[in-house]
């Protein structure tokens, strides 16, 4: 299926110059969300993760059924004063701005190979936090998917230490 003709360019936002890809449009075609979804799953199984972490908040969209096909826990990574019990946090930087992640402590057993999940991989800056918090408490990074990935972008050298795969690639 082509998942770029689902996928909406929206010039200028959330600021001038970014050229934003909008999923929902792909998310309204229930085939184009199960093509995601069973592309994820296809490129999941070899990595054997033990868990799917999701990245607030369009990571959420995928990972969570994304862990029900596999049969596995989900653990969300949230924006700050999100989760309620004890977490580690990372900052760091996105194409436009600062940001924080956090996780709970007590997400995943130590030694957990956690599959990480998200919407788009651009920078890399998001992704790299995410990791980073897996690692924090215990965690492996068994892998990294997106749905998008926006080659000009260099996110994917940025996490060259870990395996990441993408759906649809932009130029």
């Amino acid at each position: 299926m082509d998942l770029k003709r689902l996928i909406r360019d929206v010039p200028d936002f959330p600021q001038p110059g970014i050229l934003f890809r909008d999923i929902t449009p792909l998310l309204g075609a229930a085939e184009g969300l199960r093509a995601v979804l069973d592309g994820m799953a296809s490129m999941a199984r070899d990595l054997s993760p033990g868990c799917i972490v999701g990245i607030e908040s369009r990571g959420f969209i995928f990972g969570a059924p994304l862990a029900d096909r596999l049969g596995l826990p989900f653990v969300p990574v949230r924006k700050p004063g999100k989760l309620p019990a004890a977490r580690m946090s990372v900052e760091y930087s996105l194409e436009y701005g600062e940001s924080r992640l956090d996780i709970h402590e007590d997400a995943m057993s130590p030694g957990t190979r956690a599959l990480i999940v998200d919407d788009l991989l651009a920078t890399g800056g998001t992704a790299l936090a995410a990791a980073k918090l897996v690692e924090l408490i215990g965690g492996v990074v068994a892998g990294l998917i997106f749905a998008i990935e926006l080659e000009a972008l260099a996110g994917r050298p940025r996490l060259a230490s870990y395996t990441v795969r993408s759906l649809v690639a932009y130029a």
